[in-house]
């Protein structure tokens, strides 16, 4: 096959969904295996995951029977394999019809991503054709649209699904960090970034993202916040980045800050009451300034019910017209 792709799938009791999934990767012309990594499901994930492939060669099921997260799942799955190009799938999306085509049709990336359409339900129509745009992410920017802004949906860019190319993570070590279990396509795709590679962004889309309030990404544990902060504390430490860059990771870190402490307030307000947790706060002005500020939107979103919520039948990351 000219082009072999690896597609990856990290799978956390995903029964539901996991059978699209799998069927819209084999569907893929230039896929010759598709990795279900069953990360400690409790329910019948690879039973249907099994099922859905039946006797596709191109399969293969890595079952964990302790949950590891998604960057230790997608990284057994990596190493497992040895395809020269590398696709990540989540298990609650899927794949639009000959995705890589147009992709793989571009040359000299090290890394390439097409839009995503998030929709409410699978097989909800979506318009593939963009505004034929193709630009090349440079690293600030990647890290500014991963700074959500208040009463706007989500559309960080980490939510994209590139394309990767394995020998472009071996010369430069690169996997996912198995300890990052939020933001964990973020911070290796900025690493990618700063080693150098190619990112290119195709407006077509070719990836559909099913939005769900149970979703894996909408579940944040204090632990997994304040492991965030870390991440862009270490990025911080990498030498000769620009001004620019630095500038934006400064500016993501705040953010990421700001949830934590108010995340890791409102935990210790349930465990030691309101005074409790302002003494833990003590002389920490950020802290307090994340707490309040948290609270203050908060209490603004919820008196005026504009709790942000996503609700379009389609709606897409990139613009479909800039």
């Amino acid at each position: 096959m000219q082009h072999q792709v690896c597609v990856v799938i990290a799978a956390k009791d995903a029964a539901s969904t996991i059978a699209f999934a799998i069927g819209s990767a084999l569907d893929q012309r230039h896929v010759s295996r598709v990795v279900v990594v069953d990360d400690g499901s409790t329910d019948a994930t690879s039973t249907v995951a099994k099922s859905a492939a039946g006797d596709d060669p191109r399969f293969t099921l890595i079952r964990c029977e302790l949950n590891r997260g998604p960057s230790a799942a997608r990284n057994l799955a990596i190493a497992q394999s040895d395809e020269p190009l590398i696709a990540i799938l989540d298990a609650d999306d899927y794949f639009l019809p000959n995705r890589f085509e147009g992709l793989l049709a571009i040359p000299g990336w090290d890394m390439i991503a097409d839009n995503i359409a998030f929709v409410q339900a699978i097989g909800t129509p979506v318009d593939k054709a963009g505004n034929g745009s193709v630009f090349r992410m440079q690293p600030a920017a990647f890290i500014r649209g991963n700074i959500s802004r208040p009463g706007v949906v989500r559309g960080e860019y980490g939510f994209l699904k590139p394309l990767v190319r394995r020998d472009f993570l071996e010369r430069h070590s690169l996997r996912y960090d198995e300890t990052v279990r939020l933001g964990e396509d973020y911070d290796l795709y900025v690493r990618i970034l700063l080693a150098g590679g190619r990112f290119d962004v195709v407006n077509d889309c070719g990836y559909c993202a099913l939005v769900r309030p149970d979703s894996l990404s909408g579940k944040h544990r204090t632990a997994d916040l304040e492991r965030l902060v870390q991440v862009d504390q270490h990025l911080l430490t990498i030498p000769d980045l620009s001004s620019d860059v630095t500038r934006a990771l400064r500016d993501h870190l705040r953010q990421a800050s700001a949830k934590f402490h108010h995340r890791r307030f409102l935990d210790q307000r349930r465990s030691l009451g309101l005074a409790g947790a302002l003494r833990q706060l003590g002389g920490n002005v950020e802290a307090w300034q994340s707490v309040f500020g948290g609270v203050a939107r908060d209490k603004l979103s919820g008196l005026a019910g504009q709790r942000v919520r996503d609700t379009q039948q389609v709606r897409y990351l990139l613009s479909r017209t800039g």
